[in-house]
Formats: C-alpha cells, structure tokens, sequence
C-alpha cells in the first residue's frame, strides 16, 4: 500500500504492507541514485515470511520531493523517524536493512530505538565521521565530501560505537567486489558488531556493491538475507543456544538474568545467573576467523580447564559443557563456571598487581600435564608485518627472519595478559582470582608468555612496564629464559605481531575505563618498546 509522509517541508513517498505482525521491517536504500524501486522485491520477500515491511524514498530520491543537495545524514535520520513513528505501531520490534550509506542510518536509527531493534542487516554499509552528520550533502565537492575523504576518517565514526553496543540480531552482508565501500570500513563493521550482537556475515561473492539491485533480480540470496535476518528473532538471535544451555544445566534450574561481560577480543562472553544465584559464563566465537577455528579452540580449551581442575595454584573456570561446532547453538559455545573478581587495566596498586601477575605465570609454567598440548603457533612472521617503516622496524624484523632458537617447552597459556586475568580485594588483601581465556594452550618456551604479557604492560602502563617484566618473572622463580639475540627473538615475534594497528587490540581495554589509549598513544608506546628491546637485547 502506497503513502506521502510529510516532514520538515517534504512530501516522502513509501509503501507499506502486512497485517498485525509483531516486527516491522524498514528497508533503507543507499545514496546517488538509490530507491525503495528496487527494494519492493525484498519487502515482498518479508511479507511472504508474515512481517510487516515498509520502504520509503529519502528526500531527492525516487518520487519524495527535495533536493538531494540539502539532504544530510542528519535528515535522512529524522526522516525515517518520521516515517517509523507514523507507519510502525508504537513499541513494536524493528528489523532494520540498510544498504550503502544507509548502514550509518541503520545504526543512527538502532542508537534510537534502543531494544526495540531486534534484528539489523546491513548491507555493503558506509560508516562516517561524527563532524559529517549535520553537513548537507550539496554538490559533491563541498564541506561533507572533504570530510569523508580524508584519510581513515570514518574510523571516528559514532556509528561503529552504537554497532558495538548492540545486541541483537545482525547480519553483515558482503559484496565480492565493492569498488565503493573499502575493505577495512567493512573489516571495522563486522569487528564492531562481533563484540556483542549475534551476527552472521553472508557473502555474496558474484555481487558488486549495488547489493539492492542483486537482491532485487536474485531471488535465492534475497531469500538467505531474510532467513538468517529472521532466525530466533523472537530470542534476539539466541533460540538455539538458550535452548542448549537449558539441558546443561542441573535438573530444576534456569536462567533467570544474563548479560554481556566487557574484556572479550576473540569472543563473546556473556554471564548467565541461575535461580539459585549460581553464576555461570558462556563463551561464543561469532567473528568468521574465530568460528572457523572454534572446534580445535573450545574443545582445547574445555580440556585445559579440566586439566587445571586438578593442578594447584592455577585458579581457572571448571568446564560444564561444550558444543564447538555449534551443532546445536547458534554459534560454537562453551558452558564454563564464573570466577569472582574482575579484570584491571587501571594503574591503581600497579606495582603489586604486576608482581602477582609475575608469580602467577610462575605457577602456570609449573603445571606438568599428562599429554602435551599443541606446540605454539606464531602469531606473524616477517611477510606479515605491515604498516611500518625506517631503519628501527627494519632492523627488528629481521631479528624474526631467522630459525627460532632452541628453548626447553613449558605448558603455555600462551594469551597470558592483564585482559585474562581477574583480581580481588585492594591493597594488602589483592589477590588473583582467576586466569580465563585457556583457548590458545600450547608447549613452547617460557620466554614467549612472558613476551606476550610484556608487549599488553608496554602498551597498558608504558613501555618501562613491559620491559621489566621480565625481571619480576626471574624475581618470583620463573623458568630460565634465553639471553641476548635469543630472548629478543621470542619479545619482538609478540610486539610486531601489533602491527600495524595496536589500536585495534585495545578495544576490549577502552571499554574496561581506559580511554587514554588512542591509536596514538599506542603506536607512540609500541614503537619506543621495540626501540628499547632492541638496544638491551640486540
């Protein structure tokens, strides 16, 4: 059914249809010459799945009134908050699809409806800097162009923080060939949403960015579109794993409450409190890479745990169960206990909080298990290294082109930082109380967790930290360590493993209170840590 909208002086033009379904889908087209036209196929699609669907033309689009020269970001928002105010009924469920500059839109929209947006596709999405908002889009040569064509200036874009927020349904779709939309705003999209939102990428690899048009003509994607936007809509996305996680648990029990645990990077980890008060921590890989790899890490790690069940001094979550296929969850999960404390990336009581992690990696390299775990994997290598240049980074990667040197193998964590570790108490009675994240275990030589614990020191509290880890390590009884080249091998395969972009490692960090870290301050901290380790040890 067809309807004008007016707003702020223009006449938007729409079409709605479906009966008293519980969710409304809001299909967004993107700039130039986009339109609902080639949408209606896709609203169809969402009609034959029994949930309403409305699309409309933006101003200077289609057959609304204005100018696309006076339209902004700003307006394209009020303007689908006008049309959804007037055209959804009040409180219900949204599954919004933006595509192309409609990604931003998307995620203005999703800041605004809070949890009533229970589903997002977006797809080939733009993201924009904050300051581009409010400018009129004019000519194509004006003040938002220059904006947006800076260099990396959408990596400031608020958009990425409400997608990181967000914990709904998302699905992220993909052109094969995007001439449009780079490929690190997309990588920045889908890390965004991986944090908290249960996310799916679909890719579809014949498709250019013009992905309302290859929808429009392909009726099997947009069929896979809709689907995976619908699946557990109800659950925000979860069905499937609440469902598994019910028959986990002990005869009589539920879940009453849960929420997202800040401090993930590789997954999600969300807290899960049963009607007795037990807690417990649910770990899902959502991220593709991570996925991918997910049966070899959960079912490692669901060993490792019940391995240090029964080794002392090693305080680590108990296993309660695993499906690391995700046969049954939405996405491969593992059931494990919650430990008390929390995680601290403050410089409060530092100095005592270093020690303890210092005498903590003692006792973990002390644990002897009865089946060795899988030697440790490099986490870059010469070719890999990027983004950097001049004779310090030169010099420091040719440290790494050489054979790794001898080393008697200790049981690793291999991931053993601040960001894995919780503590309790203050002052006097600060302990640790637990050690997470057991996914990456593996045989190999001490000096490497004590490099990777001492390149997160350099760049949380400064290089001066990172570098004298080593000696509070020695200091508490910790296994012998390389000398001279040796030992600067295994620190500088760790640190450049931050190249180029340590920024992109420290997200779980600012959200933990620490937003001092910018892109700057890290690189600035990286490059004098290398600098230094080189001088020691070279």
């Amino acid at each position: 059914m067809p309807f004008v909208q007016a707003h702020d002086g223009e006449r938007l033009s729409g079409v709605y249809g479906g009966g008293p379904a519980a969710a409304t889908a809001v299909l967004l087209h993107g700039a130039g010459n986009g339109s609902k036209e080639r949408l209606l196929p896709l609203l169809d699609m969402f009609l034959a799945h029994g949930i309403r669907a409305l699309a409309f033309d933006f101003s200077g689009h289609g057959e609304s009134s204005g100018g696309l020269r006076e339209l902004s970001l700003r307006r394209r928002f009020e303007q689908a908050v006008a049309v959804i105010d007037a055209h959804v009924p009040a409180d219900g469920p949204l599954v919004l699809v933006g595509f192309s500059m409609s990604g931003q839109t998307a995620a203005d929209l999703a800041r605004h409806y809070g949890e009533r947006v229970a589903a997002l596709g977006l797809c080939a999405p733009a993201v924009y800097a904050g300051e581009a908002w409010d400018v009129p889009f004019g000519r194509g040569d004006g003040e938002f162009s220059q904006i947006i064509r800076r260099p990396d200036s959408w990596r400031r874009s608020p958009a990425l923080d409400v997608l990181r927020a967000y914990e709904g349904r998302a699905v992220l779709a993909v052109p094969g060939t995007d001439a449009v939309i780079p490929p690190e705003v997309t990588e920045a999209v889908q890390e965004a949403l991986a944090s908290r939102s249960q996310c799916t990428r679909l890719d579809l690899p014949d498709a250019d960015h013009q992905l309302g048009l290859r929808l429009r003509d392909h009726a099997g994607e947009r069929r896979e579109l809709v689907s995976a936007l619908l699946t557990g809509l109800g659950d925000r996305g979860w069905t499937a794993t609440r469902g598994w996680v019910a028959k986990q648990l002990p005869e009589g029990r539920t879940v009453v409450d849960s929420g997202c645990l800040s401090g993930g990077w590789s997954s999600q980890m969300r807290r899960l409190t049963l009607d007795d008060g037990t807690e417990l921590v649910l770990r899902s890989f959502v991220k593709p890479f991570f996925r991918r790899h997910a049966p070899g890490l959960l079912n490692r790690e669901a060993a490792v745990l019940a391995l240090l069940g029964d080794a002392g001094g090693v305080p680590a979550p108990a296993p309660v169960a695993v499906d690391a296929t995700a046969e049954h969850c939405d996405h491969p999960s593992l059931l494990m206990s919650r430990l008390p404390g929390r995680i601290r990336v403050d410089e409060e009581d530092l100095e005592q909080r270093l020690d303890l992690l210092a005498a903590q990696l003692v006792r973990i390299h002390r644990v002897v298990p009865e089946e060795r775990p899988r030697s440790y994997q490099a986490w870059t290598w010469p070719e890999k290294v990027r983004g950097v240049r001049g004779p310090l980074w030169e010099r420091a990667v040719d440290v790494i082109r050489r054979d790794p040197p001898p080393y008697e193998g200790r049981f690793l964590h291999r991931d053993f930082h601040p960001g894995n570790v919780l503590f309790t108490g203050a002052g006097a009675e600060l302990r640790i109380s637990g050690v997470v994240d057991w996914v990456e275990t593996s045989w190999g030589p001490a000096d490497l967790d004590v490099a990777h614990c001492s390149t997160a020191l350099a760049l949380l509290h400064g290089p001066e930290h990172g570098l004298s880890f080593r000696q509070r390590y020695e200091a508490h009884g910790g296994h012998r360590l390389a000398d001279g080249r040796d030992h600067l091998y295994w620190r500088l395969l760790d640190a450049l493993a931050y190249c180029p972009d340590a920024a992109k490692f420290a997200g779980p960090w600012r959200e933990l209170g620490r937003p001092d870290l910018t892109p700057e301050v890290l690189a600035g901290r990286l490059e004098t840590y290398v600098r230094e380790l080189v001088e020691r040890y070279g």
